[in-house]
């Protein structure tokens, strides 16, 4: 059992009198492959070594109890309650998954549900997915229902979507469940196939927070999402094109007229990343991580003038990295306006490149940040196949 599963579930025992079945959910970091998930595209995500914990047991009523070590919350509800919809609080992504669940026909009783967690909040490395995914899991053992990983990617991101209200796609809560150790995962996601694809042993992967949060539920994040819908209708009803991620710059360029031109630039970067994607699934398959370097650089040039969703400081980092030795590619990751770079890194120089990027990111801007070397890690589902792995 993971050590913060095992203090998770010492506390719940002390409040409820029960020791509960502890289930973990990781973060996830997306290496190329943005926001290209809700028009049916192609990402590149893998889980990191961030999780969620969350401890069920059952009670004798029909009441549903959500505790937050976090926030150092309990909150209490009933059916009721649940199904008139959101709070505006941390509840309602534990709240939303057992809405989801009962709408999807999932029958199950009361319960004390804790959870915990050291995910960054607003970093943009999927603090509401695994929230949402480690509760999936934990009441689903409850009603004794075993689901397959496109069923509880599907539900949670309808908790997501539907009851928090956040424009998300499936890529978080997919790979939050899915992830295998060792790989990072090239998900299509509009078949949900999806390949399992090796990062050198040589290479690491290096997160930088930039410290600065966002809040995909409200603000910026839903109007690129709006305008990208909109111009998709558009590619629709003038050439019967469903999804972006059958357009073509010419299509896109056919009918440029009939758009808004912040319309036409969001697509521009979701045909493109998607583009992209295929292209660093082959060069790591060849191994040419170089071209996948230069990738993640066109990714990040095309997110922040395209789709207009990158900040200053986000730039800044992406700049200061691109420039130490050893580092093979940098880009902003996440939903955008703030929260973290992804940058590949030679291994023999991830302490350096660390220690380079935290020093003058911190005199160009008075942050100091908040940097992971991280590694590809196992998602939900395969935790909570692993005896003693939460």
């Amino acid at each position: 059992m993971s050590k913060q599963g095992e203090a998770l579930q010492h506390s719940h025992q002390e409040r409820f009198g029960q020791a509960g079945r502890v289930f973990l959910a990781p973060a996830r970091v997306n290496l190329i492959g943005e926001h290209t998930d809700y028009t049916g595209g192609f990402v590149m995500p893998m889980a990191i070594g961030f999780h969620t914990a969350a401890v069920i047991s059952p009670r004798e009523d029909d009441r549903m109890v959500f505790r937050s070590a976090n926030f150092d919350e309990e909150i209490e509800l009933g059916w009721p309650a649940i199904e008139s919809g959101r709070r505006r609080q941390w509840s309602d992504y534990p709240a939303g998954v057992t809405w989801s669940l009962r709408k999807e026909g999932v029958t199950f009783g009361g319960f004390n549900l804790s959870l915990a967690g050291d995910v960054p909040l607003g970093a943009g490395l999927s603090s509401s997915a695994s929230v949402e995914v480690a509760t999936a899991m934990a009441v689903m053992s409850l009603a004794n229902v075993s689901l397959p990983l496109e069923k509880i990617a599907t539900l949670c991101r309808r908790a997501e979507n539907e009851y928090v209200g956040a424009k998300s796609g499936i890529m978080d809560q997919f790979v939050v469940a899915g992830a295998v150790k060792h790989r990072a995962m090239m998900l299509d996601c509009r078949s949900l196939a999806f390949d399992l694809l090796p990062l050198p042993e040589d290479v690491r992967v290096v997160i930088v927070n930039s410290m600065v949060k966002h809040a995909v539920a409200t603000g910026e994040y839903g109007s690129r999402r709006d305008e990208v819908e909109a111009g998709q209708t558009v590619l629709r009803k003038e050439l019967g094109i469903e999804l972006l991620r059958d357009a073509t710059l010419a299509d896109l360029d056919t009918v440029r007229s009939k758009m808004t031109p912040e319309s036409y630039a969001r697509c521009k970067h979701i045909i493109t990343e998607n583009a992209r994607v295929l292209v660093a699934r082959e060069a790591l398959l060849s191994g040419d991580m170089k071209r996948f370097g230069l990738l993640m650089a066109e990714a990040h040039v095309s997110f922040r003038d395209d789709f207009a969703a990158s900040c200053e400081e986000v730039d800044r980092l992406v700049e200061i990295a691109s420039r130490q030795p050893g580092c093979i590619g940098a880009r902003i990751t996440g939903g955008g306006f703030g929260g973290c770079t992804v940058n590949l890194v030679s291994a023999s120089a991830a302490e350096e490149f660390v220690a380079a990027v935290r020093s003058e990111y911190a005199k160009v801007t008075g942050i100091n940040a908040d940097c992971f070397v991280c590694a590809p890690e196992d998602g939900a589902l395969a935790l909570a196949g692993k005896e003693g792995a939460a």
